[in-house]
């Protein structure tokens, strides 16, 4: 059973051969359009301020958490450091709803047999800043990625920081471009 192709030697004299880029009768068309992927050299970091005084911990977590990883902006790339930096100013003053003051339990393990725990109350009596840095940590992707994204967060108790000299925008334009109403 021999396969029966057309070549040039088959076609009669002074007849080109078929173009081999002829759409296929059910084929599909291809899509051709680009998707932009950012270069880590690429982007322009920015510096955001915000005042945590009333907001509540997962909702500011959860927006600070997108801007570190960049998905606020319309050049989100997954595998690229996109995001800016964040400024967070009065973290001791945030809000736990319900009873969490008292029942929410942070544990670590010290290497000895048995875990340590505290309250949040007590979380915020010794490290208040370790509330915030926490809660936005496990919002970040768990990986190198995620730890170089974390570094670009700038804890402060009291009103006042360093780093003026970035001059930081406020927060809200980082998260409501367009106006919409937002959490923080």
């Amino acid at each position: 059973m021999a396969d029966k192709t057309s070549t040039s030697s088959d076609l009669p004299t002074g007849q080109p051969a078929p173009a081999a880029t002829e759409p296929v009768e059910g084929a599909r068309k291809v899509n051709t359009g680009k998707t932009y992927v950012a270069k880590p050299g690429e982007i322009e970091k920015s510096w955001f301020v915000v005042d945590a005084v009333g907001q509540v911990l997962g909702r500011l977590a959860s927006d600070i958490a997108m801007v570190l990883m960049g998905k606020h902006r319309p050049t989100y790339t997954p595998h690229v450091d996109t995001g800016d930096y964040v400024i967070v100013v009065n973290a001791e003053k945030v809000k736990l709803t319900g009873k969490k003051w008292e029942q929410k339990r942070y544990t670590w393990y010290t290497g000895y047999p048995g875990q340590r725990s505290e309250s949040a109350e007590q979380r915020l009596a010794r490290h208040p800043d370790k509330i915030l840095s926490e809660a936005v940590r496990r919002m970040l992707p768990k990986n190198k990625l995620g730890r170089q994204m974390l570094n670009k967060l700038k804890i402060v108790i009291g009103p006042t920081h360093d780093h003026q000299a970035q001059q930081p925008v406020p927060f809200e334009q980082a998260i409501n471009p367009r106006g919409k109403k937002s959490a923080v």
